[in-house]
């Protein structure tokens, strides 16, 4: 197995047993992560949200498949049924996770979920009437960084 795919096999891995320490080793020092909730962290930022995300998702559970990388880039499918802790909604969430690597760690993350589906599990009536609008995105982005923001200053 290509050492990159390994990588990420055992990221998702990680992730299924919730060891986010074994994750976080998995990205290199100046390493960037981005989603539709989560935009633009650095690798400080990035190690303490799945910390965040893992600690939070008492019910979480996660499969992965579709694994591919060669010596630069790599990708991975990737379903998390949880919970969503602010209204006790079900969520299962499709990602599609798209990989950098650098010397053997993980450079640049990005996942790709369709906001509008996860908004309207996770949030509702809301979600359901405001999901596919800037302003509702915005306000989910913004309210995951302050939470991150808390999280990491405690």
């Amino acid at each position: 197995m290509h050492p990159n795919r390994q990588l990420i096999t055992s990221f998702y891995e990680a992730f299924q047993r919730k060891n986010y320490l074994t994750m976080q080793a998995c990205y290199a020092d100046d390493a960037t992560f981005t989603d539709e909730v989560f935009r633009n962290l650095d690798a400080t930022q990035t190690r303490k949200m799945w910390e965040m995300l893992i600690r939070r998702g008492k019910d979480l559970t996660l499969t992965f498949s579709d694994v591919q990388a060669n010596d630069t880039t790599g990708s991975a499918t990737w379903v998390a049924t949880y919970t969503f802790n602010q209204t006790k909604r079900p969520v299962v969430n499709r990602v599609m996770a798209n990989f950098v690597f650098k010397n053997g760690k993980i450079s640049q993350h990005t996942d790709r979920f369709d906001f509008y589906s996860w908004s309207r599990q996770a949030l509702g009536l809301p979600g359901l009437l405001l999901g596919w609008t800037g302003y509702l995105r915005k306000k989910v982005q913004q309210s995951a960084l302050k939470n991150l923001t808390e999280y990491m200053t405690k």
